[in-house]
């Protein structure tokens, strides 16, 4: 069995002490390839530092909406730039947060619309973190317009209605440790909405811990644990559903380049 984790943040320095530990114990869980998302201008550095040392990595630049106060004046062009760097690299974790505060909402929009115009004009994926504020990022992609490679929405916990809007404007939908919550009822009708081709999983490491999952930090070996109940709640067999998110991420990520037999 060989998983993807689409979604994580192993760049984190809470994470630091134990990268390679926590590298190995993936691999040894079956994890292959990961998409390692950079949230601000201070971690981008960390996230090329892995890409460069470690194989299977998927690496995305962006500015997190809750870092959005602490952005430089220079941070568009240093994005640009960086991508221009890395033409394999996507754009994320970006997006709209209306649970976090203090929140400026016209600041959020106004950067979360100036990445996803880089990514349509440099032609990249996007991963897309959303908060409370599913209706308004469905006008927001509505008034924008096509995404050329499409887009990810990172540890979805909409609807099952609003997975399926998402997957018309050209989404894939990826499943986190939230699903594993014994409270979580939008998780079963969210998954089944969604078709085969569109369905992803992560584990945003180091946060989001499954349910069952020992320890105190999350990390790319308890992707398992995501499968397991994806699969459960889906009605697919765990090696299906690994093989079918796995295909499906590269297929998002590789932007037509050779995938994996």
């Amino acid at each position: 069995m060989r998983l993807f984790d689409c979604h994580n943040h192993i760049q984190d320095q809470r994470l630091s002490g134990d990268l390679a530990g926590i590298l190995a114990r993936a691999q040894n869980a079956g994890v292959v390839k990961m998409g390692v998302k950079g949230c601000c201008e201070a971690d981008w550095p960390r996230v090329i530092r892995i890409m460069q040392t470690c194989p299977g990595i998927y690496p995305s630049f962006g500015i997190h909406p809750w870092e959005i106060g602490g952005r430089s004046a220079e941070w568009s062009a240093c994005l640009e730039a960086l991508l221009l760097t890395y033409p394999q690299a996507g754009v994320g974790e970006i997006g709209i947060d209306h649970a976090v505060e203090p929140r400026n909402h016209v600041e959020q929009e106004a950067v979360f619309i100036a990445q996803l115009e880089l990514a349509r004009r440099l032609d990249r994926p996007v991963s897309i973190h959303c908060r409370q504020a599913w209706g308004r990022l469905i006008e927001l992609l509505d008034a924008f317009g096509e995404l050329p490679c499409g887009m990810l929405i990172h540890c979805f916990g909409g609807s099952a209605e609003t997975a399926t809007e998402l997957v018309k404007r050209g989404g894939y939908i990826s499943f986190s440790g939230s699903i594993t919550r014994p409270n979580n009822r939008k998780a079963g009708p969210a998954i089944c909405a969604v078709p085969k081709d569109r369905i992803l999983i992560e584990t945003d490491a180091p946060d989001i811990l499954p349910f069952d999952a020992e320890g105190a930090l999350n990390e790319p070996a308890n992707l398992r644990w995501v499968l397991k109940k994806a699969a459960e709640l889906s009605g697919l067999g765990e090696l299906e559903l690994a093989e079918l998110t796995f295909r499906n991420a590269e297929r998002f990520f590789g932007k037509g380049l050779p995938v994996s037999e």
